[in-house]
């Protein structure tokens, strides 16, 4: 049998970085195994590689000379890796059937002492977040790799695997295996919740920028790149009010009151009103709803229908003719920081001609004190470079707000996870959008929120749908660009 792999692993520990090598040497497919790490170790039949940053784009670079053979596993992450049964010959098996340039697989995961299966989800063309989760292998044609020492990122000490995997998605299909082949130590026991926001932290920035810098070129390769400048806004049409608070909910009778009040204590130039939604609550909340519609401060709607997720629940409330020019978002257990959210919101329209202004928040818990990570204000956006990044980030930000118009063309998607996301990518793709940088929401963070803590199943669900709206999005941008002579900017009429 020839010996078609090589095979390249990030050192984790002696014990299981040597348990890993020995079984890769079991494999007949298997040809030279190289082990990365920053000082020299003692393993055995293996050779070592030196590197600086196990995911810089030196370090693929650097193994895409080494690669001989016809593929090269690639395992990076500096986590204890074990293979399945027949996991080689099994990626091997499918890679030269489906002539993929990469393959991955479903793997098992250990975590506190509990060993259970951990899916993950098909690529697509949308799939651009820099923590699609591959698994713990990732495995290569060698024409990848050598491809990619070609790419002009040399200096980029963290982006080497993204860069790495999005060549991979222009010269062909990246197929997932659905079977379990290896297994990992999961060493970050936190909660779903508590990871969601490690990419707005400080001291994430400077892997943030590098990340952007490669989508920016992936997208620019496949056709799907924005040019500024970007359409305003022209606010024509006639509104009897100005701006409507929107708060769709759902059983929040510990938290709707204050939701409430946030919005009634609102000091502005200008009319606005509340519509809430209420999505045939059990718990108390309606009778809450109904004390201060009687006295004129809300408008309580309960649709007819009984199959609205949040984003139907907008719908109604957007479609409603009380609906003003301005509509803004506010959940039901959240708050805006002070009177002056709603102004501070509409003067960031009439200030840019957006079609959208996205805020920003300070992480809270139940009881409004502040919590880690703190403020969120999404600062990785840029007028010239945002709407292309947003392919990229999983949110964009709160409170978000919309000039009516042009949400009621595009509609809200009927779902309760990633409508706001899925309006922000849409908008963005055709019109400006402005930003609050200081925070102007509170936003509560307590286990009935419904991204509080996750499990791996319901992840992928979530990850699925935000992919598969990016892929609409990008369709859209590729299709509206080949409509567009080159070096003449884009406008709304495009």
């Amino acid at each position: 049998m020839n010996r078609k792999v090589d095979c390249f692993l990030a050192f984790s520990n002696e014990e299981a970085s040597q348990k890993l090598v020995n079984q890769f040497r079991e494999s007949a497919l298997v040809n030279k195994v190289y082990v990365l790490s920053k000082l020299p170790v003692n393993l055995e039949n293996c050779e070592q590689i030196l590197v600086e940053e196990n995911g810089s784009c030196s370090t693929i670079r650097h193994i895409a000379k080494m690669v001989q053979s016809d593929f090269a596993l690639l395992a990076l992450a500096e986590s204890t890796v074990e293979l399945g049964q027949g996991a080689i010959d099994r990626l091997v098996q499918v890679a030269e059937y489906s002539d993929a340039p990469m393959v991955y697989s479903d793997y098992m995961e250990m975590k506190n002492g509990i060993l259970t299966e951990h899916p993950v989800i098909d690529y697509q063309l949308g799939s651009l977040r820099d923590d699609f989760n591959f698994g713990p292998v990732r495995f290569y044609r060698a024409e990848v790799l050598k491809a990619f020492r070609y790419e002009n990122y040399e200096m980029l000490k963290y982006a080497g695997r993204y860069a790495l995997r999005l060549r991979a998605s222009r010269m062909g299909e990246l197929v997932h295996i659905p079977e379990f082949l290896f297994m990992q130590v999961e060493t970050d026991t936190r909660s779903s919740g508590e990871k969601q926001f490690d990419y707005v932290k400080a001291s994430a920035r400077e892997y943030q920028l590098e990340m952007e810098q490669v989508c920016t070129a992936h997208l620019r390769d496949i056709g799907a790149l924005l040019l500024a400048p970007f359409p305003e806004t022209s606010f024509t049409e006639d509104f009897d009010t100005e701006v409507s608070i929107i708060i769709p909910v759902r059983n929040r009778v510990t938290t709707i009151r204050d939701a409430i009040v946030s919005v009634l204590i609102q000091k502005t130039t200008f009319r606005f009103n509340l519509i809430v939604v209420d999505n045939y609550s059990t718990d108390g909340t309606a009778e809450i709803l109904n004390e201060y519609s009687e006295q004129g401060k809300l408008i309580h709607i309960v649709p007819e229908r009984k199959d609205l997720g949040i984003g139907g629940c907008w719908n109604e409330a957007v479609f409603h003719p009380a609906c003003g020019k301005f509509c803004v978002q506010l959940d039901s257990d959240d708050l805006y920081v002070d009177e002056n959210t709603l102004q501070s919101i509409v003067d960031k329209f009439y200030e840019e001609n957006c079609a959208m202004v996205i805020g920003s928040y300070r992480m809270t818990n139940f009881n409004l004190e502040e919590i880690p990570p703190g403020v969120i204000d999404h600062r990785e956006w840029t007028d010239d470079n945002g709407p292309n990044n947003a392919l990229r980030i999983n949110g964009l930000g709160a409170p978000r707000a919309f000039y009516t118009p042009i949400l009621r063309q595009i509609r809200v998607p009927n779902v309760s996870y990633g409508e706001d996301y899925a309006l922000g990518l849409a908008i963005s793709g055709k019109y400006r959008i402005g930003r609050l940088y200081q925070p102007v929401y509170l936003c509560r963070r307590w286990e009935d929120n419904t991204d509080a803590s996750l499990d791996a199943n319901k992840m992928n669900i979530h990850n699925l749908y935000k992919d598969r709206i990016r892929t609409f999005e990008l369709q859209a941008r590729i299709q509206r660009n080949k409509k567009i002579d080159p070096g003449k900017a884009w406008t709304d009429e495009d």
